[in-house]
């Protein structure tokens, strides 16, 4: 695998998103040191590449990207992975508010705890949260799947239209057009898929105490 290492320290945004644009063409896997928790990093990215970024990025980190596989060693700001596409981001840390805001595809997940409006206005793809999520988590979701292993507090699934929120841990309040539903066996076997894919290691009774949350319609 062709690697190539970009020291982000004293570059501005443009700069490095460009460099990460250019370089993504040639090499299969960049590494980003020095990131500083700056904005916008891989922003529109639709290259085939792996992205190892050694630190915290800020706003808006692989917002509209369609195809990388993004790893966040650190902590990430709000709306990490903003209208992805295609692709996967993982941060092994936090993350701010809107994780996940209205991806049509891919997969986004936060090692650690995140803040309000997860999930919101999502279309498709997969969130995936390992810790707690704040208020109106799934706010006006359309679709795709939002995990949640930690506990999520008020109006969890606000004005919900399509799509599956699946909690753990305890839910403080559901929002407006929200029901919780009994998870089924089939449920219950792509839950440990899908987390068990992303390195999540539950007991097997864990998978049947998962809260479903769904349109009431």
């Amino acid at each position: 695998m062709e690697e190539y290492v970009i020291d982000a320290n004293g570059m501005e945004e443009k700069e490095l998103n460009r460099t990460i644009k250019e370089q993504a063409k040639y090499h299969d896997k960049l590494i980003i040191d020095n990131p500083d928790s700056k904005h916008n990093i891989c922003a529109g990215l639709t290259e085939d590449v792996e992205i190892e970024i050694n630190g915290s990025a800020g706003y808006f980190i692989g917002t509209m990207a369609h195809g990388p596989r993004i790893h966040i060693t650190g902590n990430a700001g709000w709306f990490a992975g903003d209208n992805m596409t295609d692709g996967e981001l993982v941060i092994e840390g936090t993350a701010g508010d809107g994780a996940g805001q209205g991806i049509y595809g891919g997969t986004v997940i936060v090692k650690g705890n995140v803040g309000s409006r997860t999930g919101e206005i999502m279309k498709g793809g997969t969130v995936i949260i390992g810790g707690n999520s704040g208020f109106m988590t799934g706010l006006l979701m359309m679709g795709g799947k939002l995990i949640i292993l930690g506990d999520v507090t008020e109006d969890v699934g606000e004005s919900i239209m399509r799509g599956t929120i699946f909690v753990l841990g305890n839910v403080k309040s559901l929002g407006k057009n929200a029901i919780m539903v009994e998870t089924t066996s089939e449920d219950q076997k792509e839950l440990q898929k899908i987390l068990s894919e992303y390195g999540f290691k539950l007991a097997d009774k864990d998978y049947a105490n998962f809260k479903k949350i769904v349109n009431m319609q």
